[in-house]
């Protein structure tokens, strides 16, 4: 890296994982979750998504990272409500 800050990946971590040989899922998410949460204040995190998306189109389909990033854009589409005593259907 040239000492300029990557606003997509400040850490480099979305990187790495593409590099890692052999990654699984679980590996990915956790990665991912690091990811995240290292965004800078203000950062689209959808926007960012689809930037990285992009970024690494080159990458096969089926690799887990891109499987994992896929999935993120998904959950923050759609949320799903959680369960709880809000939840459940009063008489």
């Amino acid at each position: 890296m040239t000492g300029k800050r990557d606003m997509l990946d400040p850490k480099g971590l979305i990187r790495e994982s593409y590099r890692i040989e052999g990654i699984v899922a679980s590996q990915c998410r956790s990665i991912f979750l690091d990811w995240a949460l290292s965004l800078p204040d203000g950062q689209d995190s959808r926007k960012a998504i689809t930037a990285l998306l992009e970024r690494y189109a080159d990458q096969p389909e089926d690799h887990p990272m891109t499987t994992v990033l896929r999935e993120g854009m998904t959950q923050m589409t759609a949320p799903k409500r959680r369960g709880g005593w809000r939840s459940r259907p009063r008489d």
